[in-house]
């Protein structure tokens, strides 16, 4: 059978999975036999997921806005489901000062997990540019398999319009243990605004093919999806502890919002100081952990793109404690609110 054919049988056969399920997007590579649309797959997800990262519409007077400053120890915790697959995340704010955020995405009932960690810089110089530093691995159990993943750079663009938005730029990699590459191209629009937003071109080749001869070159519509907020509002969760922020804004009343929003500032200065004066100024993620050992995964799979890990910006090699992340139940901190240390109540589950 012929490649061209091959992916076209393979498109028809799971039309369902890729157009139409978005938790089963993430799941989809774990139900495929074939290595080579193992690695398809995982390409797909990946493009998919970006547009709900970096996605703003088109319409007149939307713009990207800044986001909050993530406190130490800030948890996220969410849920996707569409009756053939759940996909669950996990996210903690493991650093500060730097800030870094790791991240656990799985699906247990069908074998695939995925971890990563990232610090974020900003630079401004005529616009805004941001960093990642840091990436992601994604594990098929059934398989023996993983796939490690970029994290792409972005800049904001549009501040002459009013009208600011995203684009990714660069150049990326997906490497897969079972030799293939799949290469990102971003690029978008110019300092005049010539040119397409966020345009994107992705090949996929064989690692061991010194001419990179393309197998797919690859168009996605990305799809959306919004995910269910999981366990309740305990002090320590995104949702509860900006809550007094979110409400502010929703009612138009933003010298409130500032004011909630220093609030949360202010105690998480006293906290870093108090600690200081105590002596006790290392921090103790709940989740994830620096790798102590030799980070073998990260050593296959690297050299064929000429990646390294920058532990030393990233404060190590975050790796998830899989049992703790699946199994998290609040109280996740007692006593530990984003307003310092009182006498919370949380209730279990």
């Amino acid at each position: 059978m012929t490649t061209i054919s091959k992916l076209r049988d393979f498109l028809k056969a799971r039309h369902d999975i890729i157009h139409y399920l978005r938790p089963s997007l993430f799941a989809a590579p774990a139900l495929e036999p074939d290595p080579e649309l193992r690695a398809l797959l995982v390409l797909k997800w990946i493009l998919t997921s970006l547009k709900h990262q970096l996605y703003v519409d088109g319409a007149p007077g939307r713009s990207i806005k800044k986001p909050l400053n993530a406190f130490l120890g800030e948890i996220f915790r969410a849920q996707w489901t569409d009756g053939r697959a759940t996909a669950n995340l996990v996210s903690e704010q493991v650093s500060h000062h730097p800030p870094i955020t790791a991240v656990y995405m799985w699906d247990a009932e069908h074998g695939i997990h995925g971890e990563g960690y990232s610090r974020v810089e900003m630079t401004y110089s005529g616009g805004v540019s941001i960093r990642q530093t840091g990436h992601a691995m994604l594990h098929i159990d059934k398989y023996s398999e993983e796939h490690l993943i970029f994290l792409p750079h972005c800049s904001v663009k549009g501040f002459m319009s009013g009208s600011m938005f995203p684009e990714l730029n660069g150049t990326y990699h997906i490497v897969s243990s079972s030799g293939f590459v799949s290469e990102i191209v971003f690029s978008g629009t110019s300092l005049l605004g010539t040119g397409q937003r966020n345009a994107v071109k992705a090949t996929m080749y064989r690692r061991d093919d010194p001419a990179k001869t393309p197998l797919y070159t690859i168009s996605v519509t990305n799809l959306l999806q919004d995910p269910v907020l999981l366990g309740g509002a305990g002090p320590l969760r995104v949702e509860a502890a900006w809550q007094g922020v979110m409400a502010a804004l929703r009612r138009g009343d933003f010298g409130d919002a500032v004011t909630e929003k220093s609030k949360v500032e202010k105690a998480q200065r006293l906290m870093r100081a108090a600690e200081k004066e105590s002596g006790n100024t290392k921090w103790e993620p709940l989740l994830f952990a620096p790798l102590s050992r030799r980070y073998e995964e990260f050593e296959r799979l690297g050299p064929a793109v000429g990646w390294q890990t920058y532990a030393d910006e990233t404060k190590g090699v975050w790796k998830v404690n899989r049992e703790k992340a699946e199994g998290l139940k609040r109280p996740f901190r007692p006593g530990l609110t984003p307003l310092g240390r009182e006498d919370v109540k949380e209730t279990s589950g």
